[in-house]
């Protein structure tokens, strides 16, 4: 049938790209570059210190501006990551994106998505996605999933005239369906918006800061409020001095780094992912497989490689002359052959005058058999799992011992009635068994072992035979129980939970079962991966916490899994776990820092404003103490690597660090302020001194909070906490430094005053690290013996 369709010419395909009947879609990253720059240069942080510059500006003191340089950082440095994520998505998507079949001008072409257009007759074999949405225009034994769309996992068949729509697969059969709806009429449109979207939702990790900030945000208002009223009503200053005071105040306030670095993390994490070949489609899958405590894997395709080979052919009571003129007529009337047909295609050409077929019946994963009838004189044959189509008899267990080999085991027999029936295949005649050889991917084996070390649960999930399954991932140096044939599992319910908890291999699985069985693992409060690259993997793929698919694999499983492994290498797992665990693990620290930052200006603010006291600070001071306390080393240790394991409680730990530390941070500064200068107005002179020795406080407490996050130590932290100290010495020291900052350290005494408060304040800052330490790990000790003596 489809040999006799022409599809599009040549001329009509140009006269409609000429109309714009083009399968045009949404950027494969999901914004454009105007989007991107939009985004980071009219953000909330930037309008509030851009607002606060221009006050400076208008006080004519243009140098303690310089804090406006972070718009033009926070911008440039957002934009270039983002931009080079996006041309690495871009990329990527390219490569795995489905490429459908075309017939125009007679010929079948292979183009990409967006060339489809209007009226196109596209071609679709087991695995393809639908790409537009259309109409069905040829079908042989075709059926769609269209699970992704509806929730009914049932297979739909499909007869000419059928819609179809964009997002469906063909799990069955083949077929030919004419575009009907291109570009943004289609579903595919929506599909490939939010799927390959370039987002930061729906991140544990972003949830928790959006959290952080919120409770901070309740606090700007009235505390800036104060701040503004205190600093304007201090007798004896200018507009000019108040301005700047009060600038001082609310800069430090705003966490302004912290969303920049944690969406620098991510997209790093996407450059760096994306030189190994492996595609993020969604962003917060980075740090999702650095949460996982369960990768369920699937055999084929994932432990074993796609391509298989046909070892042997065991006859069984029948002439084996015969038994290869079969195989030769069933490869010649199979049209999209699976991996099992091909390997054996490789062995058997297919006959050159191909027996007349009546009756077809394609493979599927939920009947695990194929099978084709032909004419009256050739009869009828099935090919399948043995241990399905011959029951629990002597063939049955000679094909259970040699798949127990880790070998793949198909039975060839013959049916006395049309594979097409409702009753099919009825009762059969055995003929050969044969024994197909897997080859294993290289690298799986180290994988594995890596999760094994790594605390992180395996569980290998296969609708091949039980017993080849358990042999195969035994071979790979996997310790294992019991091996559960998935046919003999209960319903889903407590019982099919505990079963999926204690087990670890799982052989003769539905791809409904599979999907049962990512539920029944995130019931039980696993965090849940799933590998796979068939057409039956699909709905687990779908439904699990991280879905991963081959490169190799299916277009839809590509279509519907947040990271694709291009190449095909399972070993490229482990990279996207130190990846999770990099942004996880740095973005901690980062917020560590810069809350601290928050909670003592606020802190500050709040006390020395109920006080009736002008502002100790100056704006460029805070900018000289913000970047190099905070900024360049919070950026630095974002870029680190970062091997700590992912756990829960992240708003927790964040402001377990940052809550105390700010608060000792707040009150050394305080203290010294207020021992230095006395309440009452001062001289000009007094003031600065004054000012001088509570920033000198402040920075020796708060560069040991960097100390502290900086933790467990290797040179180059050594060496930034170092430099940090340094370089304060070194603007405490020489005039130059001091004159532009307005410091004075005439006052022996101050000066000494403060360097005490601040290495009081360091001790304090380390004792609170060690109790939060201690807190941390006796805290799960003491929850259990709490919840032990609730009656």
């Amino acid at each position: 049938m489809l040999t006799e369709l022409r599809g599009l010419t040549s001329e009509q395909v140009a006269q409609r790209v000429a109309a714009g009947q083009v399968n045009t879609l949404p950027s494969r990253s999901g914004r454009s570059t105007w989007d991107i720059v939009r985004s980071n240069v009219f953000t909330r942080v930037n309008g509030i210190l851009f607002v606060l510059l221009c006050l400076v500006l208008i006080t004519g003191n243009i140098l303690q501006g310089a804090f406006g340089l972070l718009i033009i950082a926070n911008s440039i440095v957002g934009i270039v990551q983002e931009l080079r994520a996006k041309r690495t998505l871009d990329n990527l998507a390219v490569v795995g994106e489905a490429h459908p079949i075309v017939l125009r001008d007679g010929e079948r072409r292979s183009i990409t998505r967006d060339e489809v257009v209007l009226d196109d007759l596209i071609a679709i074999a087991p695995g393809d996605q639908i790409v537009v949405d259309g109409a069905v225009v040829a079908a042989d034994y075709l059926e769609v999933d269209e699970s992704l769309l509806t929730g009914e996992a049932d297979p739909v068949a499909k007869h000419p005239g059928d819609p179809v729509l964009s997002g469906a697969y063909v799990i069955a059969g083949t077929g030919t369906y004419r575009a009907e709806k291109v570009g943004a009429d289609a579903y595919a449109a929506q599909l490939t918006e939010q799927a390959a979207k370039f987002t930061l939702v729906s991140s544990e990790l972003r949830q928790g800061i959006n959290k952080i900030l919120r409770l901070i945000s309740f606090l700007l208002f009235p505390v800036g409020a104060l701040a503004i009223y205190v600093q304007f009503n201090q007798p004896g200053s200018t507009w000019q001095e108040s301005v700047l005071r009060m600038v001082a105040v609310l800069v430090p306030m705003v966490p302004e780094g912290l969303v920049l670095l944690t969406s620098m993390a991510f997209a790093l994490g996407v450059i760096r992912l994306g030189r190994r070949n492996c595609l993020v489609n969604e962003l917060p899958a980075i740090e999702g497989l650095a949460r996982v405590s369960v990768v369920c894997a699937d055999k084929t395709g994932t432990l074993t490689q796609n391509a298989m080979t046909l070892g042997e052919i065991i006859d069984l009571d029948a002439d084996p002359a015969r038994t290869r003129l079969v195989l030769s007529h069933l490869v010649a009337a199979d049209p999209a052959p699976n991996a099992s047909m091909q390997a054996i295609a490789e062995a058997i050409a297919p006959a050159e005058e191909p027996w007349p077929m009546v009756a077809r019946a394609p493979f599927t994963s939920a009947k695990k058999w194929s099978g084709i009838s032909f004419d009256n004189s050739h009869g009828h044959w099935v090919l399948g799992a043995p241990d399905v189509l011959a029951g629990g008899g002597r063939i049955a267990r000679q094909a259970e011992e040699i798949g127990a080999t880790g070998r793949r085991v198909l039975l060839l027999a013959q049916a006395q009635r049309r594979v097409d029936s409702p009753d099919a295949p009825g009762p059969l005649s055995p003929i050969a068994l044969l024994v197909l050889d897997q080859l294993m991917r290289p690298d799986a084996a180290e994988t594995m072992g890596f999760f094994q070390e790594q605390g992180v649960e395996l569980k290998v999930i296969s609708g091949d035979n039980a017993a080849s399954v358990g042999a195969v991932t035994r071979s790979l140096g996997v310790k294992i129980g019991d091996v559960v044939d998935a046919r003999s599992l209960p319903a889903p319910g407590d019982e099919f939970n505990k079963i999926m908890d204690d087990a670890d291999v799982f052989g003769r699985v539905t791809p409904e079962q599979k999907r049962q069985m990512v539920h029944a693992l995130q019931a039980r409060g696993h965090s849940v991966a799933m590998t796979g690259d068939g057409v039956n993997d699909v709905l687990a793929l779908k439904d699990a916490d991280l879905g991963v698919a081959m490169g190799s694999g299916s277009a839809a499983t590509r279509a519907v899994a947040q990271i694709v492994l291009l190449d095909d290498k399972f070993a490229t797992l482990p990279h996207v776990v130190a990846e999770g665990r990099r942004v996880i693990g740095n973005v901690e620290r980062v917020a560590k820092l810069f809350l601290t930052k928050t909670i003592y200006a606020i802190t500050l603010a709040l006390v020395i404003g109920l006080m009736g006291l002008p502002n100790p600070f100056l704006p460029l001071q805070m900018t000289v103490v913000g970047w190099f306390t905070i900024g360049i080393p919070a950026f630095l240790l974002s870029l680190a690597p970062n091997r700590e394991r992912a756990r829960p409680g992240f708003v927790w730990r964040t402001l377990a660090v940052a809550i105390p530390c700010g608060l000792i941070v707040a009150g050394v500064a305080i203290t010294t302020y207020v021992v230095t200068r006395g309440f009452g107005h001062v001289a000009q002179a007094d003031q600065e001194k004054a000012s001088t020795a509570t920033l000198i406080a402040l920075i020796l407490t708060a560069t040991w909070v960097l100390a502290i996050v900086a933790r467990p130590y290797q040179w180059w932290r050594v060496g930034l906490v170092a430099f940090a100290y340094a370089f304060y010495f070194l603007v405490f020291a020489l005039p130059a430094a001091r004159a532009p900052l307005g410091l004075d350290v005439s006052n022996t005494q101050e000066i000494t005053f403060g360097i005490i408060a601040g290495v009081i304040g360091m001790a304090l800052v380390e004792l609170t690290w060690w109790v939060t330490l201690w807190i941390r790990k006796e805290r799960p000790r003491l929850w259990a013996q709490r919840k032990a003596a609730i009656p």
